[in-house]
């Protein structure tokens, strides 16, 4: 009803409808100058302090459930203990007495529990102590430093401040003995709580500073669950790629499809691995792990390729090998056909010409038997004795003589592979356990 009334006179038009009444000012669009003018006038400072980043692609966070308690004393809540007979009054509404602003810093989440009844009690005592008690469940930020993992610790922070109290009017300490409790039953499925270490982080912003207390979770990771999940079946896959290495050169199938199956099933492991962790920028002790096992698996691949390649060679030297001896045989002469005659020299000696008697007597020297000694051979024997004494036989190569054995060069690259695949896997394992082993303890300490 009030709302027509107003319309009607704000139209100007009434029963009879005739006169017209102008528009109210209040009402009028507002000119662009005087839009700018309150702009203007409505300008107000603002500050801002950033206490927590978080990037949704890493879930560095883990979830506590926790009974927090606090003691404080409000001298206006004394009252009488009529002779020691009244311990402590109970209330369960916080909302009846003051109350610190205490807040979680680094929570991203969290809820009170209220079944069957809110978890939550407060004590008054007679000389006007409070204690309040309530159970929370919080899921907390953690920033993590993955680079040894997961041969890594971690130091988890629960860090409790006041939000508009400063250290002039508010100040938390922690209780002298013991302050935090843990249950003696604590299981995690990845992690063992080492310790727990208790600080002060007071912090100073443009408003003033504010207290705050700090409880370091020391967190070691278990080690058993990837040692069964990653490490073993990676070596087991390196392993067996080296198989193609005892197998015949032949075997073209069967090589190639052991090689292509353990290169995917690697491929695929660590994928697998690298989907189950936040992406960051820098290496992590899983990931030189698998890059190394894969480049195994994957140059064992390539050492098929290189003895296929060798083979092929191998065969192609033996047929033209076999193609020049053909051609030599057919081009050469056959000794049987010009029997040696014994009087030979004789008959050479005679068809000289008379001006050289020297050579007849040469060449009746040169077709002797070599295995009759002739008496001026001597001192030319005497010094090839003195030669051989001072000349040392040549060292045997063991390798190249070992190597020798196998005459295709297919086959070498087999035997060497069956050697320096193991051997340099086997230096790898030594430097990188011995590399993060070493850090991770220099780490906890």
């Amino acid at each position: 009803m009030w709302a027509a009334e107003q319309q009607d006179e704000l139209s100007g038009e009434g029963e009879a409808g005739a006169r017209q009444y102008p528009r109210p000012r209040q009402l009028r669009r507002p000119h662009k100058t005087e839009r700018r003018k309150r702009n203007r006038e409505k300008k107000r400072r603002t500050g801002l302090c950033v206490e927590n980043e978080s990037n949704e692609s890493c879930a560095c966070e883990y979830s506590v459930q926790l009974t927090f308690r606090e003691q404080w004393v409000d001298e206006r809540l004394r009252f009488n203990d009529f002779g020691g007979k009244l311990k402590y009054l109970t209330l369960t509404d916080a909302s009846r007495v003051w109350m610190p602003d205490l807040f979680f810093a680094n929570e991203k989440e969290g809820h009170f529990h209220n079944i069957i009844m809110p978890n939550v009690y407060i004590r008054i005592f007679p000389d006007g102590s409070v204690l309040y008690s309530i159970r929370i469940s919080l899921t907390l930020s953690c920033p993590m430093n993955l680079k040894l993992y997961p041969l890594d610790r971690q130091i988890c922070s629960l860090r409790m401040a006041s939000y508009g109290w400063t250290t002039a009017d508010l100040v938390f300490l922690w209780k002298e003995g013991d302050p935090v409790q843990v249950v003696k039953n604590l299981h995690l499925p990845r992690f063992t709580l080492e310790k727990f270490l208790t600080d002060y982080c007071n912090s100073k912003t443009n408003t003033g500073e504010y207290s705050c207390l700090k409880v370091d979770l020391l967190f070691k990771r278990e080690f058993s669950y990837y040692l069964i999940q990653i490490y073993i079946p990676c070596c087991m896959l390196v392993i067996v790629s080296w198989v193609s290495f005892w197998l015949d050169q032949s075997a073209v199938p069967a090589r190639v499809s052991l090689g292509v199956t353990t290169l995917l099933t690697m491929a695929t492991q660590t994928s697998g691995i690298n989907a189950s962790l936040p992406p960051v920028s820098y290496t992590k002790a899983i990931d030189v792990w698998t890059g190394v096992c894969l480049t195994f698996v994957f140059g064992a691949l390539l050492e098929f390729a290189l003895v296929n390649y060798a083979s092929r060679s191998d065969i192609h030297r033996e047929n033209m090998k076999k193609k020049y001896q053909e051609m030599e045989h057919s081009t050469s002469v056959d000794p049987a056909s010009e029997p040696f005659e014994p009087d030979a020299a004789a008959n050479f000696a005679m068809n000289l010409p008379p001006l050289a008697p020297d050579w007849k007597s040469k060449a009746a020297h040169f077709f002797q038997k070599p295995l009759v000694r002739q008496a001026e051979d001597s001192m030319s024997m005497e010094k090839m004795r003195q030669c051989e004494i001072h000349t040392q036989p040549p060292k045997k190569n063991c390798c190249r003589s070992w190597l020798s054995k196998f005459p295709t060069r297919s086959k070498r690259i087999d035997v060497i592979a069956r050697i320096i695949f193991p051997l340099v896997f086997a230096l790898f394992n030594l430097a990188y356990w011995s590399t993060y082993l070493f850090r991770e303890e220099a780490d906890g300490e």
